[in-house]
């Protein structure tokens, strides 16, 4: 004899999500953003659209009775014609605080680029579904943490027992932007994002705007971030900038105090760290843009390399030391007047001892173990004792 199973359907709103800034209303369900409507609307960039609908950081998160967790999601997953193909997007389970389950959706949507002209096609596919099984008996604080790099179409979140959103922890909103790395790129999974490890092990609640190839001093993301609530804000500025060849130095020191001074006119007494670029060989002393290795790409291998010439930084090109040099500067002035203003050295996170034993695998971004060497540094020099983002009494 077999007993049927009762599932109760619950409204994907606001109050079941963290992390995301604004939702939208789509065909299927709804799609989480991490930049509001506005700011979007100020996007013509394909690649900051699709980096700012990539859920990186953002959860349901829920109290239940549940012992099973059905979640229906319309994926859009990435392929690259020419390159390796890209593993399913990962859901993180996290139950009391702790990583419980991980599961792929399969099918879906799938952009396709074509490395060579950059042209892309979206391709439709099924809505799948995340079937997660919560083995402790009783109310349980429960997350699905979304994929960090696969956008996340939410169609219906299914469950044996009813739900009610997870009550405020009260632990403090920590605000970051950065880039891909920042968003997850190479991690493991949506809670092993360096920034992700990081907010566990400080105890604070994440939202996270690192956006895949954007971190560039836009005006929007600065205004974006000026007005949302956080308690701890961090900005990680530096690789898109050279890795692009977006501007020249001249341009670069007033962007960074342009987008200062926005954040203060939100925060003005919040603790705010400015984080330099981590180490990367291929940028140190070589300007950008960056660029596919055709030979490698032709291999079936997928790495990065320096376009620019050293010589040019004469004329006011950019390199990853010359921009931790002007951001040092930068702050060392600023923080004379502002004392909630730190720096922080990303070659403290991963230096060049770092990087001989855990080297960038494609020469610009990191694997799963040195996200998680990486996290769990920022969270010692950050959230420590004597760091900008230490509590009250640490």
């Amino acid at each position: 004899m077999t007993t049927q199973q009762h599932w109760t359907t619950t409204p994907i709103t606001e109050d079941l999500l963290r992390g995301a800034l604004e939702l939208e209303r789509t065909e299927h369900g709804v799609l989480p953003h991490r930049l509001p409507a506005w700011a979007r609307a100020q996007i013509s960039d394909g690649q900051l659209a699709m980096a700012e609908s990539q859920p990186s950081g953002v959860r349901l998160a829920f109290r239940t009775r549940a012992a099973s967790v059905e979640l229906d999601t319309l994926p859009t997953k990435r392929v690259y014609q020419g390159a390796p193909p890209r593993p399913d997007g990962v859901y993180d389970l996290v139950v009391d605080g702790h990583l419980a389950e991980q599961v792929s959706v399969a099918g879906g949507n799938a952009l396709v680029t074509d490395l060579s002209t950059g042209s892309a096609e979206l391709r439709s596919g099924p809505v799948g579904t995340a079937r997660f099984s919560l083995r402790r008996e009783g109310v349980k604080d429960v997350e699905v943490w979304l994929p960090h790099d696969e956008t996340t179409e939410l169609v219906a979140l299914r469950t044996d027992a009813p739900v009610e959103p997870a009550p405020d922890r009260g632990r403090r909103v920590w605000l970051h932007h950065g880039s891909s790395i920042s968003q997850g790129s190479g991690a493991a999974g949506p809670t092993t994002t360096w920034p992700a490890l990081a907010a566990s092990r400080g105890r604070a609640e994440l939202i996270n705007l690192g956006l895949g190839g954007s971190a560039l001093l836009d005006p929007f993301t600065a205004r974006t971030m000026r007005d949302t609530a956080a308690d701890l804000i961090s900005v990680k500025i530096g690789i898109n900038i050279v890795n692009t060849d977006l501007m020249r130095l001249r341009a670069f020191a007033p962007a960074v105090h342009g987008f200062l001074d926005t954040l203060r006119e939100g925060h003005p007494d919040t603790p705010l760290l400015v984080v330099s670029p981590l180490l990367c060989p291929i940028h140190e002393d070589t300007p950008g843009p960056s660029a596919f290795d055709t030979d490698a790409l032709s291999s079936g291998t997928l790495l990065f390399q320096a376009t620019g010439d050293p010589a040019e930084r004469a004329a006011g090109k950019l390199t990853l030391n010359v921009i931790r040099e002007e951001l040092d500067r930068i702050v060392k002035q600023r923080a004379e007047q502002d004392t909630h203003l730190s720096y922080l050295d990303g070659r403290d996170l991963y230096g060049e001892a770092d990087h001989a034993e855990l080297p960038l695998p494609d020469q610009l971004h990191p694997d799963a173990a040195t996200h998680r060497l990486v996290g769990e540094r920022f969270a010692d020099l950050a959230f420590g004792v004597g760091g900008p983002f230490a509590s009250a009494g640490v």
